[in-house]
């Protein structure tokens, strides 16, 4: 199986310029680090004022959940479905 069966690229046109997303488990797998990250930064400034302390700590629970997000982006790129033509399934 080609890798072009396995993740089709999507095309998002604008105007006369396309955007063509390939691996896009990849690049979902690449945007939850991203906010990782921010989460926990913003989380860690929001620290060093005590009145914003409940944000941060919300901050932080919802970078830790994004966590459990990572190995399941990982976990999906691996398993694809595909419907079946249904001549496939008449006895």
């Amino acid at each position: 199986m080609s890798q072009h069966n396995i993740d089709n690229p999507i095309t998002i046109r604008l105007g006369q310029e396309e955007i063509v997303i390939r691996r896009r488990y990849e690049l979902a797998s690449i945007a939850n680090d991203f906010l990782i990250a921010l989460w926990f930064l913003v989380g860690s400034i929001l620290f060093l004022f005590p009145e914003l302390e409940t944000y941060a700590i919300w901050l932080f629970i919802i970078g830790s959940f994004q966590f459990l997000i990572r190995p399941s982006l990982r976990l999906i790129s691996h398993f694809h479905i595909k419907k079946l033509p249904s001549s496939n399934w008449e006895n």
